[in-house]
Order: C-alpha cells, then structure tokens, then sequence
C-alpha cells in the first residue's frame, strides 16, 4: 500500500515489461446442480449456458486497470472445455472492451470435425487466427495435439506452421505447452522443428509463450530469439519472477502497435497474473520507475504463490485462480466447468488464501476472512 501511494498520480513512464494475465471464465451458482466432472464432463455447449459472461468480462477489466494486457481463449480459460462458441463471443467482447493494454487469444481448430490431414488442420487454425485479429486482437497458435496423435515429424511441424503463417496476415505468436498441462502434448515440438518454426518468418512470428516449467531452457531460447527481435513471453508460473530479470534493456523496437523493451529478460504471458494482479502490477510499475530491489521482492512473493497454485497435477491450477478472485469479492461462487475446484483439497485451498494474503493480493482482509469462513464450513460439511 505505501509503494501504490507513493507512485501517487504522476505520469506512467513506458513499461519496460509485456505482460499479458491469462483470465479463466466465471460461472453462475446454478451451474453447482450439474454433475459435470474433470471424469465426466459436460458438453461445451451445456457449460457455455452457465457462464456468468458479465464477471468474466468484468475480471478481464480489472486485469486491465492494474495494467496488464489480456490473454483470451487460452488454458487457462479452460479453452477446450467451454468451445469455440464461447471463445469467439470472449474474443469479440475483448475487441469491443477496447483494453488500454491489448489483447491476444488463442487459435485452434476446434471448430471443426477431426481434420483429415495437414492442410485442413492449417486451414482450421488460420480461420481462427482471423477472427482474432479482426476483433483487434494478436492470434497465438496454440499447440495441436492432432500433430503428436499422427506422429508427425519436424517437417510436419514446419509444414502446417507455414501454410498457417502463409493463410494469415499480420503478428503471430506460436504457444508451446507442456505435456504438464495436457498430457496429449508430450513431445510437441520434435527435434528442431520449434527452432526452425520461430525462424521462418521472424517478420511475422513476434514471439513465443514458452509454458514448459524449464527455466535453463528458455534463457537459451531468449537469447536466440533476442538476435531477431522476437519476443519469449514466459509462462513459466513456477519461475517469472527471476525470469522476467535479467540484463539491462538493450534496445526497444516496434512490436504488435507499440514499442517494447528488449534484453536478456523474458516478458509474461501467465495465467498466475490473474491470481496476482495487484501486487505484480505494481511490481512492473515499480519497475518500470527504475526500482529493482522491491519489484524483485513482490515477485518472489507472487512466485511463492504461483508455485503451489500450479502444484501438480498442474493442470487444476484454475482452481486456485478462481478461489484467489471469489476471496477478493471478485466473483459469488468459485465454480469452474466441470468442477475443476474440487480437484483441490481444503488444505491446499487454505494454504493458497495464505500465500496470497502474503503476495498482497487481497482488497479488503476483513471481507477475505469472512469467505475464507463459508469456505470452511462448506467443505468441512459444518
């Protein structure tokens, strides 16, 4: 609090950071009387009719006053579960919000039946990439697991990759998730083939999000990618906040409508900066002032809180997200689809109210006891 007062109301200097906060989706109380289940889920269709869309919006607009950019339509949106349908209607509503930080979303092909081969799959995903990008958005290619089912090779890789940036116009960024976040990833990426992706059409492909949890490895892909001015957006929740350190600003170029920083330092993508917002915005505003000593102490603390939110299994870390915004009075319930917060125990779930009570993310401690209390008792079967 005394670090927000003290930045006061004086101009913001350029933000030295990109940094995009990955928004899960809201849904309304009723949606508690499905039987939906990560082993039995529903029909995208049947958790699309019980999305709250005027939270969902809303938590997008509180990302976006503590100055990050928003990241649509991603994992962390739990993206496959809810469907296209849905993720276009977010993707537009994105658009028309008009962000004062800008957006990016992903583009799959999940709109489309079983693609028959690597045309139709690049067809599919450029489709989406153009809606993005006419709602104002920039289209991130997400990972296809239909690459690893048919055990495609790199040439595969690099085939489908540039008939999607041939299709397309304008910035694109390429999303590399871990296998510990969809298990039907592993060994996306084979060989080369990732390196030889970012480096055909660097004019085109501005940057990555790297969500591996391998910290050594994306130092070595930054400074790659630093030679011709692409950008490594970690999503690494574990290690952002040492990762978005690094050597002084080198230079600072044109990219996707504004001018970024470049250097030895990765810049964010992170569905943890949903969970963290208030703390880690003032981190980068921080920052961006010339402080180094108390940004690197926020983080720490953000990162504390991102490591046990994304614990494995690390695919449930929406739970945590979604608790960390009703405790803040952000949303009524903490219902994810398919009742995702339910994967998480009631310790974890109070061990997450802690670290983000030390993180700084809380409002109002007197209203976030009150729920951690309903929390309890509703758990606890009291």
């Amino acid at each position: 609090a005394d670090d927000e007062r003290a930045l006061g109301a004086a101009p913001e200097p350029p933000p030295l950071r990109v940094a995009f906060a990955a928004a899960h989706v809201v849904m309304r109380p009723e949606y508690a009387a499905l039987p939906h289940s990560p082993e039995q889920p529903g029909s995208p269709a049947e958790i699309a009719e019980f999305v709250d869309l005027d939270a969902t919006l809303a938590l997008r607009r509180r990302l976006d006053a503590h100055g990050f950019g928003i990241a649509e339509a991603m994992d962390t949106a739990q993206r496959f579960e809810v469907g296209w349908p849905l993720a276009s209607r977010l993707i537009t509503a994105c658009g028309d919000a008009r962000f004062g930080h800008g957006f990016v979303a992903g583009a799959g092909a999940d709109h489309v039946s079983t693609p028959r081969d690597a045309a139709a799959l690049a067809d599919a995903v450029a489709e989406q990439c153009t809606l993005i990008a006419g709602a104002g958005g920039v289209p991130m290619i997400l990972p296809m697991p239909q690459l690893v089912a048919w055990g495609a090779g790199a040439p595969d890789y690099l085939d489908v990759y540039g008939r999607i940036v041939e299709a397309t116009k304008g910035p694109l960024l390429v999303h590399w998730l871990g296998p510990m976040f969809l298990a039907a990833l592993k060994g996306y990426f084979p060989g080369e083939s990732f390196d030889r992706v970012m480096g055909m059409a660097p004019s085109r492909i501005v940057g990555c999000k790297l969500s591996l949890l391998d910290e050594a490895f994306e130092l070595r892909v930054r400074r790659r990618l630093l030679q011709r001015g692409q950008l490594v957006l970690t999503g690494d929740d574990f290690h952002f906040g040492s990762l978005m350190f690094g050597g002084p600003v080198q230079r600072r170029i044109p990219w996707c409508g504004r001018v970024v920083a470049l250097g030895d330092f990765s810049h964010a993508l992170l569905g943890i900066l949903d969970g963290c917002a208030r703390p880690a915005g003032l981190a980068l505003r921080l920052l961006a002032r010339g402080d180094d000593e108390r940004p690197r102490e926020i983080l720490s603390r953000c990162e504390a809180l991102g490591r046990h939110v994304f614990a494995p299994p690390t695919a449930h870390y929406k739970a945590g997200l979604a608790l960390i915004a009703w405790l803040d009075g952000w949303q009524d319930t903490f219902l994810l689809p398919n009742r995702v917060e339910r994967t998480r125990s009631l310790d974890h779930h109070l061990r997450t109210a802690e670290l983000a009570a030390e993180a700084g993310v809380f409002r109002d401690a007197k209203f976030t006891a009150g729920r951690l209390r309903e929390l309890v008792a509703g758990l606890s079967g009291a």
